[in-house]
């Protein structure tokens, strides 16, 4: 009964795992870029590190592209990023887009016509 259950189960005494039981992923082969064709929206990535970058992320925005911020580098700095993330909150308002938090150091902002869901879809199910 008991090699039953450690075949099921595996086995109760605690092994090493080994590098070799791991594999690395190479994405790289998914991530092909199709420069020939244009887009309607963008994704675009980006870093927010102090006000004078506001006026391209805006920008972005009012082009119809979503934005993707690191904002860990005005964290600390609670006067800038309550004024940045102000700013970037009319820009959606008047576009009638969407903005919200990601993670502790990443904010999504979208342009018209894209909504944030707030609901996890956890195992296929929301």
């Amino acid at each position: 009964m008991a090699k039953f259950m450690d075949k099921l189960f595996g086995s109760s005494t605690n092994q090493a795992t080994s590098e070799d039981e791991f594999t690395d992923l190479d994405l790289s082969k998914y991530e092909e870029v199709i420069d020939d064709e244009p887009a309607e929206t963008y994704i675009r990535v980006g870093e927010l590190t102090n006000l004078d970058e506001l006026s391209q992320l805006k920008k972005e925005i009012y082009d119809g592209n979503i934005l993707m911020l690191d904002i860990s580098n005005i964290k600390a700095d609670k006067l800038l990023l309550d004024r940045a993330l102000k700013d970037l909150k009319e820009v959606v308002t008047d576009v009638q887009g969407d903005i919200a938090g990601l993670k502790e150091d990443q904010v999504l902002v979208t342009p018209a016509g894209v909504k944030i869901d707030r609901d996890k879809i956890i195992g296929g199910k929301y």
